[in-house]
């Protein structure tokens, strides 16, 4: 693309997934970027350049690739031309990401505000980390209730972070109204943003300084790679991408940039297709007698469904489903599925189910996860591409097969 990247916010959200961060190979002429596995760059050779070799700010300056390495690069520049933000990071993983960022702002003695459910990794890695052993004050609530949140502020509350819609969940919670709040005490905010697939959301748009995402789900959508991104303020991500990737080393490899690289490409049209097959199943299943209850942003009866259409330009494909039956039931539905596989992850082409029991090991995922509504437990159900009608046939057969 010979656009300047500041012209690419102009551009229409499929061509900014085709176009950002693409250029033709100045060697080859190969209108793809090639896979760089270098582990090593020739420096500057003159004592008024070589410093610009080592110039952290300058996220072009490739010399050693756990800092950063060409395919990482066009992958933050797609990325961050997709989500709007003025630069992008990227790392190995999507809570290497989110971790990576938050050692970067807080330190001992500050205060930060997060959603009380958001994805379990990063839940434990607050609370048993962060807040136990690095000495960061850390309030859980529910970020539901933006009133929650302004009562959590503290003199010393540097960051509010929230997970919309939630993981596993799908609670949503008002991002212009926590941004607001965010603002009026000068704290950073920051928003994991995975369930949205990226294109039907826009953070920054409503007021957040820092969009986080799992790579692994939506974007990389086939389920044959791992890596994590923030998106956001050009100040912040500097600072993120010397502590993440040079002092953590929380860096993606060149390979796995390069396949996110080609997931991007088609998030848009994927996103259309898993939101159109979510809604037409989340309705089928509300409507079954044997469905207790279904929670999808896009129904009426979700809790949070008027935030989601105020602020979402599609609902996912992400759901929960509690069946009107015991816990041994939910293994004979699992076991009679034929097209949806019960695995965990999340936003692949093809469905993927998992059960979440009531009870578990730790006493605390319970309280964490679960809705006083839970019963036996409940299926978070990841709607894949295939034709609707066929995802409805293989959750019919099963469900007919219950008591």
């Amino acid at each position: 693309m010979n656009l300047p990247f500041e012209e690419t916010r102009k551009l229409g959200e499929a061509t900014r997934a085709i176009h950002c961060g693409e250029g033709v190979d100045s060697e080859t002429k190969a209108i793809r970027r090639p896979i760089v596995l270098g582990n090593s760059f020739e420096l500057n050779s003159s004592s008024e350049t070589l410093a610009e070799s080592f110039d952290w700010n300058d996220p072009d300056a490739f010399n050693y690739p756990r800092s950063r390495h060409p395919n990482a690069r066009y992958l933050e520049e797609r990325l961050a031309g997709m989500e709007g933000g003025e630069d992008c990071v990227v790392s190995s993983s999507g809570v290497a990401a989110i971790s990576g960022a938050f050692f970067t702002l807080l330190s001992a003695g500050d205060h930060m505000i997060s959603s009380r459910i958001c994805y379990i990794g990063i839940h434990g890695f607050l609370v048993d980390h962060f807040a136990k052993r690095f000495g960061v004050e850390l309030t859980l609530v529910d970020s539901t209730n933006p009133e929650a949140v302004r009562a959590a502020i503290r003199p010393n509350t540097k960051l509010i972070h929230i997970e919309t819609p939630a993981n596993p969940t799908t609670l949503v919670s008002d991002i212009a109204a926590i941004s607001a709040i965010a603002k009026s005490i000068g704290a950073i905010f920051t928003v994991d943003s995975t369930f949205s697939g990226l294109v039907t959301q826009n953070p920054i748009a409503l007021g957040a300084d820092l969009v986080m995402h799992s790579l692994t789900k939506y974007v990389n959508g086939h389920g044959d790679s791992l890596g994590g991104c923030v998106t956001g303020r050009k100040d912040l991500i500097s600072q993120i991408r010397l502590t993440a990737s040079v002092h953590l080393g929380a860096t993606i490899s060149p390979f796995t940039a390069w396949l996110l690289m080609r997931s991007a490409a088609t998030l848009p049209l994927r996103m259309k297709q898993h939101c159109e097959n979510a809604m037409a199943i989340a309705r089928y299943l509300e409507s079954h007698p044997k469905v207790k209850l279904v929670r999808y942003p896009g129904l009426e009866s979700h809790p949070q469904h008027a935030i989601a259409k105020k602020q979402m330009t599609g609902f996912g494909g992400m759901m929960n489903v509690i069946l009107k039956c015991a816990k041994p039931d939910y293994f004979t539905f699992l076991k009679n599925l034929r097209l949806i596989t019960h695995a965990v992850c999340l936003g692949h082409t093809e469905s993927l189910v998992q059960y979440y029991p009531q009870e578990g090991d730790n006493p605390d995922i319970g309280v964490l996860n679960y809705p006083e509504d839970i019963g036996e437990g409940f299926l978070r159900l990841s709607v894949g591409l295939e034709d609707a009608k066929d995802l409805i046939a293989d959750l019919a057969q099963t469900l007919e097969k219950l008591p």
